[in-house]
């Protein structure tokens, strides 16, 4: 039996549209939003028309039916061009609207999805905390049973999506109560996740953070006073959060991984172009072997990170186990794409120094790929511990 990596008719079909919208609509206008640090909201309406924030949910919820294989293909399209838009989509759909789709009963995915799958509204995932970074067992914020109501306390931090004026929700994890001491956890907290809508008073959302990267996406800290939102709010069953998000990361890890390499493959784009068209000496810089060699590796891992986020995607889809490849793919990817980036930069010379190139955007937003979604050393612990270690 011979193996075919060649992209189904209708995934080739939608990896054109995608690259033609990120080249012909994203790649003229975010250079401006960049500098200004805006949020692109025209183009994420766009996007919303073109149904990208509902590719792999099903048609019943207002979804393109697709998968995460789809996703993957849009996110690394986007990323060729830009990160912002592409971690907005991310973001988006893998920690806003996968939750609710994953956990969530008839009545929330009804109430939540369609409105999600437009990109009429936008959700955010509430995990990180100031105390907390890789360590997210270690979650502080609280919620209380009141009568009929969850009543929230603490604060979250590096959240994406969770401040824009078309933000709907943040899904908060938060300890709802403690194993008992008899337990052998030893009364270790038992985590949930509730939804909290958008301008639910007590909640408040932070100015943005002034970014190295990332520029003209949103990310924001979060505040919790005194929060109450009704108990269906509760999303999934209350004390398995932990669990809930530990699978919603594996499955993100796979969209980095797939931005990742887009950002490795627009910086390969952009110093062949540079490269043929840039005179030293005489001659394109391109025709000197130093250069070709550089490209070469940069086009060798960005090829590879590749086959690494697909394996990992086709593993997902087809219900198999797929924890380590994800864990796998974003570590590779998300190294690769800082070091083609340093290339890139290198290629370029001082122009690579200069904003208006976006090789220089790709270097201030390749970094990130290292530490959200969980760290490269976060993945080795993974990969180790599949390995039996």
């Amino acid at each position: 039996m011979s193996l075919d990596h060649r992209l189904p008719a209708e995934l080739e079909e939608l990896r054109r549209t995608v690259e033609a919208f990120a080249h012909d609509v994203v790649a003229p206008k975010i250079g401006e939003y960049y500098e200004q640090h805006a949020f692109p909201y025209e183009i994420v309406q766009e996007m919303g028309r073109m149904g990208l924030f509902g590719l792999p949910f099903p048609e019943e919820y207002g979804g393109m039916g697709g998968d995460y294989l789809a996703l993957g293909i849009a996110l690394e399209e986007l990323a060729r061009v830009d990160s912002s838009v592409a971690i907005t989509l991310e973001a988006g759909v893998s920690l806003g609207a996968m939750p609710i789709y994953h956990f969530g009963t008839e009545e929330q995915k009804r109430e939540w999805l369609p409105k999600l799958c437009s990109g009429e509204v936008l959700g955010a995932f509430g995990l990180t905390e100031p105390d907390g970074g890789s360590d997210a067992g270690a979650t502080r914020t609280t919620a209380v049973r009141d009568g009929g109501d969850w009543v929230i306390n603490g604060s979250k931090c590096f959240i994406t999506n969770s401040g824009t004026d078309i933000t709907g929700l943040v899904t908060v994890t938060a300890v709802t109560g403690r194993k008992t001491a008899s337990d052998a956890s030893g009364g270790s907290p038992l985590i949930s996740s509730i939804i909290v809508p958008s301008g639910t008073p007590g909640f408040t959302v932070g100015a943005p953070y002034s970014k190295v990267g990332w520029s003209a996406s949103d990310t924001r800290e979060l505040s919790f006073s005194d929060v109450r939102v009704p108990a269906a709010n509760l999303l999934g069953e209350e004390g398995r959060g932990y669990a809930q998000f530990l699978r919603i990361l594996d499955e993100g890890r796979i969209a980095i991984a797939a931005l990742a390499t887009g950002l490795a493959q627009g910086c390969v784009d952009e110093s062949v172009r540079y490269a043929k068209e840039r005179q030293a000496f005489g001659r394109p810089i391109g025709s000197n072997q130093a250069i070709q060699f550089k490209l070469a590796d940069m086009e060798m891992r960005a090829h590879t990170s590749r086959l690494s986020w697909r394996h990992a995607a086709s593993r997902l889809v087809h219900g198999e186990p797929f924890k380590k490849e994800a864990a796998l793919a974003k570590l590779y990817s998300s190294e690769i794409a800082v070091d083609n980036a340093r290339e890139a930069t290198q290629i370029h010379g001082g122009y690579g120094f200069m904003n208006e190139y976006p090789v220089a955007r790709m270097w201030r937003d390749a970094k990130i790929l290292e530490i959200g979604e969980g760290t490269s050393e976060v993945q080795r612990m993974l990969i180790a511990r599949e390995l039996g270690l």
